[in-house]
């Protein structure tokens, strides 16, 4: 197994992220994507329906909090956070990732206080599909998901950051037979999403054909991997290699297009770039089932639990408006919205 992720790397990714300095060289495109308003829509504003379904559950709205935290610390406080703010709206958690709780590390609130205080709300562990040929397996697998009380596994595809990380994980030969190994070896619905580089279809379609039971777009517009390790890099080499990937990937739009397109009936999680409740809507429009928010998010995540209740509620509240007009009563009828021509 490799040596445990060193909590001062997550502390210093959290702290890129928050910074501003870690966004995609480009935003991921929604503002392509506008909707045909409707003048009068026979809806009452306050009726319409966001209800989703994801893993078995009914999600208030089609959201999903896409962890991003940092070393055990204040992971601790922001998971705690997250969780909290999950079932209060009645929206999905997805944890960061507990490559260091598994090593043996802090857990930074990784364990079963956090199924405790979102006893209602669809939560997934997560690993990272480049540990799969470094000794995690079926058991470590397990392990993360009963470790917080789980209803699913993210497995991460990250080969630009590993590739960008002066202490990386590049040699991924092997990854992908490692990783339908475990999607059809353990009993947990197994999710596979990238880290702000989009899937494609071909990519997506293969996932799926592996036996996962979602994927995450995690598209292009975001956050970038690539420059967040860049910026804590000490070595000028790494920095000048990470810089060429400023605007590298497939943006959040097209991925979903691309995804739903090559995978009519998968569960698509759309996320990378998601600023507000319109840019939800636009997701949900062009094919995706849930849409997630990581880094949009932290800001509040490192205040509050109201702060980070306060911030989907906006969310949501656009959502609805978005709904309204566009003459939606409910997420089936905003999937068929008219949009105004687009390249």
């Amino acid at each position: 197994m490799t040596d445990a992720v060193s909590p001062g790397r997550k502390d210093q990714h959290l702290d890129v992220v928050l910074s501003g300095r870690g966004r995609h060289a480009r935003d991921a495109g929604f503002d392509a994507i506008r909707f045909v308003h409707e003048a009068l829509p026979d809806l009452d504003h306050d009726k319409i329906d966001l209800g989703a379904d994801f893993l078995g559950r009914r999600l208030k709205a089609p959201l999903l909090i896409s962890a991003m935290t940092g070393g055990p610390s204040r992971a601790e406080a922001v998971n705690a956070r997250l969780a909290e703010a999950a079932q209060h709206l009645g929206i999905a958690l997805a944890v960061g990732s507990q490559r260091g709780a598994i090593e043996g590390g802090a857990s930074g609130g990784l364990d079963l206080g956090l199924r405790r205080r979102a006893p209602d709300t669809p939560i997934l562990a997560n690993i990272g599909a480049a540990q799969l040929t470094r000794g995690f397996g079926p058991d470590e697998a397990r392990r993360a998901v009963a470790m917080i009380g789980a209803d699913a596994l993210v497995v991460h595809l990250n080969p630009l950051q590993e590739a960008c990380q002066p202490e990386g994980d590049r040699d991924w030969w092997g990854v992908g037979a490692a990783l339908e190994a475990l999607i059809r070896k353990i009993e947990i619905p197994v999710v596979v999403k990238e880290t702000g580089a989009g899937l494609s279809g071909r990519t997506a379609r293969r996932l799926i054909d592996m036996g996962a039971a979602a994927v995450d777009v995690a598209g292009a517009g975001g956050s970038n991997w690539a420059l967040i390790e860049g910026e804590r890099a000490s070595d000028p080499q790494d920095r000048i290699h990470a810089a060429a990937f400023a605007d590298w990937g497939v943006t959040t739009p097209q991925a979903i297009v691309d995804v739903r397109r090559a995978c009519p009936d998968a569960v698509v999680i759309g996320s990378g770039g998601v600023r507000d409740g319109v840019d939800v809507a636009r997701a949900v429009r062009l094919g995706a089932d849930v849409v997630g928010q990581a880094a949009g998010v932290l800001a509040a995540a490192t205040e509050s639990t109201d702060a980070v209740v306060a911030h989907f509620q906006r969310i949501v509240r656009q959502v609805r408006t978005v709904c309204f007009c566009t003459g939606s009563a409910n997420l089936a009828a905003l999937r068929r919205a008219p949009l105004q021509p687009f390249d």
